[in-house]
């Protein structure tokens, strides 16, 4: 039999019935019902052309053919055990891969992974500019993008959801454009850049007004280098922490998820 076709589940349950002797201890273990774990048998019995079980005044006994098979069997589950340990390994690295845009890790991330690396002393970074860089091929644990929701990913908000419009001084009378925050229909646009960390440089160098996500500009607006031309506002556009459901359960990126939300 190919080793695309083997039936894994329906030898998972049979394994469990060995070793019980019994259905109805094996359903327990697995979580499923008697008649489900009944069905499992048959349909391997279906499929490998043999009886496994014959019912006796005694209880339930296996075959000569069902014995003959089970010690591989139940090594072959031992080595998947050990497979799986293997590529489990690591979620106990210390080492984290983030890709994070340079303007959220300077203002926001930064400091976090400091307070986090001082409990963590072990903690490595690797820290990717691209945001949206590819999971797999990046091989990345982590991503914070400035997005309306998680989408497809598991996911946790950083930041409220919050927007204002800000410059250098009181007098920019022009407007810096990006993707997330256009400026206004209509209004004099000195300045087109790509993305946020290029709208909040040109924003402090004082090249005009820019609508900039909250978390990016407070130390901005508290040491005066930039002043709030609006009061902030709440919009879809928030900072997510994402990741695919297999990274984000590992037990080290849970370490720091707790962290950074905590």
């Amino acid at each position: 039999m190919k080793r695309t076709h083997l039936p894994l589940n329906a030898l998972r349950v049979f394994d469990a019935a060995a070793r019980h002797l019994s259905f109805t201890r094996a359903a327990d273990e697995l979580a499923v019902t008697p008649a489900a774990v009944g069905q499992q048998i048959r349909a391997l019995e279906d499929v490998l052309g043999v009886v496994l079980f014959r019912r006796t005044s005694k209880g339930l006994e296996l075959t000569d053919e069902a014995q003959s098979g089970l010690d591989p069997l139940r090594e072959g589950f031992l080595r998947f055990e050990e497979a799986v340990h293997a590529m489990q390994a690591g979620q106990s690295s210390s080492v984290y891969a983030i890709a994070v845009p340079r303007e959220f890790y300077a203002q926001w991330l930064a400091p976090r992974l400091a307070t986090f690396r001082a409990a963590n002393p072990a903690a490595r970074f690797q820290l990717v500019a691209d945001e949206e860089a590819d999971f797999t091929e990046a091989n990345l644990d982590l991503a914070i993008r400035l997005v309306e929701g998680p989408g497809d990913l598991e996911g946790v908000q950083l930041a409220p959801g919050s927007r204002v419009t800000v410059a250098a001084s009181t007098s920019a009378d022009g407007w810096i454009g990006w993707p997330a925050y256009p400026a206004p229909d209509g209004a004099d646009v000195l300045l087109q850049v790509g993305n946020a960390g290029q709208a909040l440089s040109s924003a402090l160098a004082g090249l005009g007004r820019a609508t900039m996500p909250l978390p990016l500009v407070t130390d901005a607006l508290a040491d005066g280098r930039l002043l709030a031309l609006s009061e902030p506002e709440d919009c879809r556009h928030a900072y997510w922490l994402l990741a695919p459901r297999p990274q984000w359960r590992q037990k080290k990126v849970k370490a720091l998820i707790d962290h950074l939300t905590g």
